[in-house]
């Protein structure tokens, strides 16, 4: 009787795991780099930022999603292996119809992850030269002030603003 009431606790935590499994998208921030773009020559200028505003951000949260019905699919079929075993006679039938079942719904949980999750984001409103544009990346409105600014580009077309402004720590 004991397993029975401590499968439960195990499914609410697994479901609050579950629902937890999205991107933050820090790698797609302006101050982050990939290894191939390290000790490589990179175009920089600077601005003068004008405007931030508040955005969001739409990332793929596929790999989250995957690894979240994996992660159902085996909790889920241990939990419900425990359960369908102490069913009625412990007999192996149970256990193996209560793992696929546990399976199967941990996989469907795990399906609840969206594709795609909304993360904090800046709009930034900058002038270069003459010109005005706007420039919209991952990060926090904190992070930038009004002023100068260093606009770096590693590929064609690509406006990473650098942060210039430190966001007050937490205590």
């Amino acid at each position: 009787m004991k397993f029975k009431k401590s499968i439960l606790p195990l499914m609410v935590l697994s479901s609050l795991i579950l629902a937890g499994c999205q991107s933050n998208a820090d790698e797609h921030a302006a101050d982050v780099y990939q290894t191939d773009q390290l000790n490589a020559k990179q175009e920089t200028k600077t601005v003068n930022i004008i405007s931030i505003l508040p955005a969001k951000v739409a990332v793929d949260n596929t790999q989250n999603k995957q690894a979240a019905q994996a992660f159902g699919a085996v909790i889920g079929a241990v939990a419900g292996g425990i359960a369908g075993h102490n069913v009625g006679s412990g007999s192996t039938l149970n256990t193996t119809a209560g793992a696929v079942g546990g399976g199967a719904a941990g996989a469907a949980a795990g399906s609840l992850v969206k594709d795609k999750t909304l993360v904090e984001g800046v709009s930034l409103t900058y002038k270069e030269g003459t010109k005005v544009y706007t420039s919209t990346q991952v990060g926090k409105s904190c992070q930038f002030t009004t002023g100068l600014a260093v606009v770096i580009s590693t590929s064609y077309n690509e406006t990473r603003i650098q942060p210039n402004a430190k966001c007050p720590e937490k205590s």
